[in-house]
């Protein structure tokens, strides 16, 4: 029965690919790493840093503050 059930696993798997769809070359580690971690981070530090500096403080000091106005 187990053996029936496998092959008819082994036949659906191989039916259902698509033409084409050969499995290519694996990755080795450190292509894996550098493009799962090292390539998301880089990019979140980039778009962190330029949002940074386009929002980033403006202040002008100026040289008649007031108590009112300013708080130190």
């Amino acid at each position: 029965m187990m053996i029936h059930i496998a092959s008819a696993i082994h036949a659906f798997t191989q039916g259902a690919q698509e033409d084409g769809t050969n499995a290519g070359v694996g990755l080795s580690a450190i292509q894996t790493f550098t493009y799962f971690f090292v390539a998301p981070v880089a990019l979140f530090l980039v778009i962190s840093l330029l949002a940074y500096v386009a929002t980033g403080d403006r202040k002008k000091k100026a040289k008649n503050d007031s108590v009112i106005t300013s708080i130190d």
